[in-house]
């Protein structure tokens, strides 16, 4: 029998190419090359952008377009309208704007940090369509599959007439973005601190950016990852002092990734005092992905941490990261290379998360959404998850996959990852941290969610370190069990009080439940003498000189 073979295709196969190529034809009127006039900036948008188009303003952590988010703010509606944002921080003011003039429509994003009450008040005026609120990997993963920008908006440090591309330390987000939107026959525009004959490496190519924009003015950069030593509280090293003896002492955790907060801090500045009295130098905390966090510092110098790959830089931690190579990624420039896919990954794949949170419930599951807040995530939901994928071993991996395992009764040996939420019982305005149920519930349905904002779900939380001690969630054997080790550590929160004593104490003598003087810590002990550092002048001494603080943080 002969086959036959369906008729020869009359689809047009190049459609994005040629809808690209007349995107660029009406740029012509704006400019000729590459480079563009920071004042023709707003009509170089409106020759290249379409109604309902799906665009990515470049929103880091810490870098960001705003420029090119400005003159995006005032574009005409009546020729650009209905777009499609997808973008990974709502950061700015102008990232909003858009959505109130009626620029853009629809948002697809990551975290929304300061700007996060303001964006549900336009939900709620029904001028912003949330798609879905992502974590970093997830929508960096969804540009190259349904959410592929037609039109980036992106920044740089400097570029060259070609449009070639140095980002300096702060790469964060823009391999991801740039190479999404080119490879798909798409509009790259960035806006740069400077155009220079010869850039100092190359970390996009000139072919992959459509148009370059010399800004008024130096991008701007949030040093979100600075903590003054100043302000870490003795509650805080108590809690630190339980992480350190409790759990990396006998995990041996030597790669891991620490969240933002005085918490974690509190760790980095205690470890060459009390770790080192521990003897735990090079035994833990050597390998680290994170940003390069200012009380990082001491551990640094006294020989704990041996590397960090980071996903972004820390203003005035540049000439500190560019003079210890050994330990951060450097280039032939001199200058750090970020990339925060990379280190999204590198973390998932690390052996312990630790971080903070706002609410948890007695299933353990942990959430930063509040009431009329819709914050986001960012990374920590991939931090902080079990790499189900992993399949490389590790000793505190495989202790953990044991322990859990002797649990749930499993004869399959399997890894797992420590995850741990490490939170006083109550937050500020002595608001609780241990709830009966979750704000996000509600925020669901106020926000017509598809599912409750939870940043970290608690079947992946194996331990909560609270002021009373450390509870370990992985090692209950039946949701009952789960619930008393949580109402456990949960101190005077209306969750704690509700314990049932019998059997929290039966928790205890099974070590489910650790309290300071079960680990041998005196909270006597926790004072602010345990800090290597004390202020952000120790840590500019520590470093030698090289950390060079942000003015507001200089008392001196």
């Amino acid at each position: 029998m002969t086959q036959a073979f369906p008729k020869k295709s009359t689809r047009q196969w190049n459609t994005l190419a040629t809808n690209q190529a007349s995107r660029l034809q009406r740029a012509r009127s704006i400019s000729l090359n590459k480079v563009v006039a920071a004042t023709d900036t707003v009509a170089l948008l409106e020759a290249v952008l379409e109604p309902l188009d799906r665009v990515c303003v470049e929103g880091n952590n810490q870098k960001h377009a705003d420029f090119l988010s400005q003159c995006l703010a005032k574009v005409d509606p009546a020729r650009v309208h209905g777009l499609h944002i997808v973008q990974s921080n709502i950061a700015l003011s102008a990232h909003l704007d858009i959505f109130e003039k009626k620029i853009a429509r629809k948002l697809d994003f990551c975290y929304s940090g300061d700007q996060g009450i303001r964006l549900a008040k336009l939900v709620k005026q029904d001028l912003v369509e949330i798609g879905a609120i992502h974590t970093y990997l997830e929508l960096y993963s969804r540009y190259f599959v349904d959410l592929t920008p037609r039109v980036s908006l992106i920044a740089a440090q400097s570029a060259d007439a070609d449009g070639n591309l140095y980002t300096g330390p702060n790469t964060e987000d823009t391999p991801a973005v740039v190479e999404g939107t080119a490879f798909k026959n798409g509009i790259v525009i960035a806006q740069v601190n400077e155009i220079v004959d010869k850039i100092p490496r190359i970390d996009v190519p000139g072919d992959w950016v459509s148009f370059v924009v010399q800004a008024p003015k130096a991008h701007y950069i949030e040093p979100i990852f600075t903590r003054d030593p100043a302000l870490i509280t003795e509650i805080q090293i108590l809690m630190a002092m339980m992480v350190i003896k409790g759990l990396y002492a006998p995990y041996e955790v030597s790669r891991l990734n620490h969240g933002i907060g005085f918490d974690t801090a509190a760790i980095e500045l205690i470890l060459p005092t009390f770790g080192e009295s521990l003897g735990l130098r090079e035994k833990v905390c050597q390998y680290m992905s994170v940003n390069p966090c200012p009380t990082l510092i001491p551990a640094i110098e006294s020989g704990f941490v041996k590397g960090i790959h980071c996903a972004g830089s820390e203003l005035g931690m540049e000439d500190y990261v560019a003079g210890r190579p050994d330990v951060f990624f450097i280039g032939h420039d001199g200058s750090m290379r970020s990339n925060r896919a990379f280190c999204q990954l590198a973390g998932h794949y690390a052996d312990l998360f630790i971080g903070s949170t706002l609410q948890i419930d007695l299933e353990g599951n942990s959430s930063t959404a509040t009431l009329n807040r819709i914050a986001g995530f960012g990374g920590a939901p991939n931090f902080g998850s079990d790499a189900r994928g992993r399949r490389h071993g590790s000793k505190p991996w495989l202790k953990a996959g044991q322990e859990s395992a002797r649990v749930l009764g499993s004869t399959m040996p399997r890894g797992r990852k420590l995850v741990v939420q490490m939170v006083e019982t109550f937050r500020e305005k002595m608001q609780p941290t241990f709830v009966e149920r979750l704000d996000a519930w509600q925020l669901m349905e106020d926000f017509r969610l598809d599912l409750p904002p939870v940043m970290i779900y608690g079947d992946d939380v194996t331990h909560l370190v609270t002021e009373e001690g450390i509870a370990h969630l992985h090692r209950c054997a039946t949701a009952r069990e789960r619930e008393q080790a949580i109402r456990g550590v949960a101190g005077y929160t209306a969750a704690g009080m509700a314990r049932d004593r019998r059997e929290v104490e039966n928790l205890r003598d099974r070590g489910i439940i650790q309290r300071p003087e079960d680990l041998g810590i005196d909270p006597r002990l926790a004072t602010r003498s345990l800090l290597a550092a004390k202020s952000i002048k120790d840590l500019v001494q520590w470093s030698g000189g090289l950390y060079n603080p942000p003015k507001r943080f200089r008392n001196w």
